[in-house]
Formats: structure tokens, C-alpha cells, sequence
């Protein structure tokens, strides 16, 4: 079993050291690095070279969660974020999944979606807070262009986790139209990558959180 390395990044060390008593007590976790803040992360990210990494949003120093997130990205694009927060705000949530993070998970999560979340991230997926997503469930929809009904499978599809290709063989369709039409519902939905994509679609309820949850 190929292990998951993960660097967690929080100036609370009582949380951190918990945290990475917690993973750790799983075989395939491997808890890589602790970092105080985003500058600390950054300059060691090439010697842990982690896999997931689990950060506060809000940190001492000159940058915060979200200009982590996406400094992260740009030296190192194989990483998966996973924003660690004690706020229910959508903004500041779709503002960090813009940077470039796929996870979103409230500091006072259980510690069992925290692991579901370093698991699900690991393997390519989006990981929301079932409780934010019951959050996102409670506002309003907002307005957005109609999506095709072809879009709309797309968008379920890609909401539970399936790749391009997956999508492009679940609906007998060629893989560049997928593409196009991913395209497309990013720029109808007004999101720029697929974490955003998948809050817009629990929001509109062409995935159910339930389902959401429990795929895979």
C-alpha cells in the first residue's frame, strides 16, 4: 500500500501535534512536516514534498491561507490542499478552491473527516465539509445561465468525482466534447476549476449531498 505523505500547517502546535498523532495511527498515512505558517511551508515544500497538505486559512506572517494555496500550487502543482478553517463562509471558501485547494474542512470536523477528506484528496477528489455542504444547501442558488441537459450530466458526473475520460465513457461521448463542454459550464457557472464546480453543483442540487458523500 502506497502511503500518503501529508505536511500539516498551523501555528497551534497542541493542534498539530494531535492531528499527526491522529493520521498516523493509519498505515497509509505518513506525516511528512509541521509548519507555523505559509513561509515556513514554502520554504521547506521542496524537502517534505508532500502529498496533501492540511493549512489553516488563517496564519501569522505576511500570507494567509489563500496566497499559500496558490505559491503552493505554482512551485509545486502535484500537491493537493486542503484548507483547514473555523469559518462557514462561502466566499472566503470558493476564494481558496479559486487558488487552487480541493478541500474545504472545518477545524472542529470530526476527526474522521478529516481522514475521509486526506483520503478522498489523495485519490484526485474534491473533499467539502459535510457541514458547509449543508451550509451551501441553505442559500440561495444565485443565478446562473441555464446549462444544457448534456451540461448538466457533465456537471454531475464531474461533481462525483469522475475524471474526463471516466465521464466521456459513463456517456458515450468523445473525450474533447467533454472537455467542451466542462468549458462551457465553468463559464455559466462563473467558476474557474472543478473544486468551485463541484460546490456550484451541490448548490443546485444536481448532485445531492447524500450521493455526493457516498461515491467512492
Amino acid at each position: 500500500m502506497k502511503s500518503v505523505s501529508v505536511v500539516l500547517v498551523d501555528d497551534h502546535r497542541v493542534v498539530t501535534r494531535s492531528l499527526k498523532a491522529w493520521l498516523e495511527s493509519f498505515p497509509d498515512i505518513r506525516v511528512v512536516g509541521i509548519a507555523v505558517s505559509g513561509e515556513e511551508l514554502l520554504q521547506r515544500l521542496d524537502e517534505w514534498k508532500p502529498d496533501v497538505i492540511l493549512q489553516d486559512l488563517l496564519m501569522p506572517g505576511g500570507i494567509d491561507g489563500i496566497e499559500t494555496t496558490r505559491r503552493i500550487l505554482l512551485a509545486a502543482p502535484s500537491a493537493r490542499v486542503i484548507a483547514l478553517t473555523a469559518s462557514m463562509d462561502e466566499a472566503r471558501m470558493m476564494g481558496v478552491l479559486r487558488a487552487g485547494a480541493v478541500g474545504y474542512i472545518r477545524k472542529d470536523a470530526e476527526p474522521e473527516t478529516l481522514l475521509a477528506a486526506v483520503r478522498a484528496v489523495a485519490a484526485g477528489r474534491t473533499y467539502i465539509d459535510p457541514t458547509v455542504g449543508k451550509q451551501i444547501l441553505m442559500q440561495p442558488s444565485g443565478m446562473y445561465e441555464e446549462l444544457t441537459l448534456r451540461e448538466t450530466d457533465v456537471l454531475r458526473q464531474l461533481a462525483l468525482g469522475l475524471s474526463n475520460k471516466e465521464i466521456a465513457g459513463a456517456l458515450s461521448i468523445g473525450e474533447e466534447t467533454v472537455k467542451s463542454h466542462v468549458g462551457s459550464l465553468f463559464a455559466k457557472l462563473g467558476v474557474e476549476n472543478r473544486a468551485q464546480a463541484v460546490v456550484r453543483a451541490i448548490r443546485l442540487g444536481i448532485v445531492s449531498l447524500e450521493e455526493w458523500q457516498k461515491f467512492p
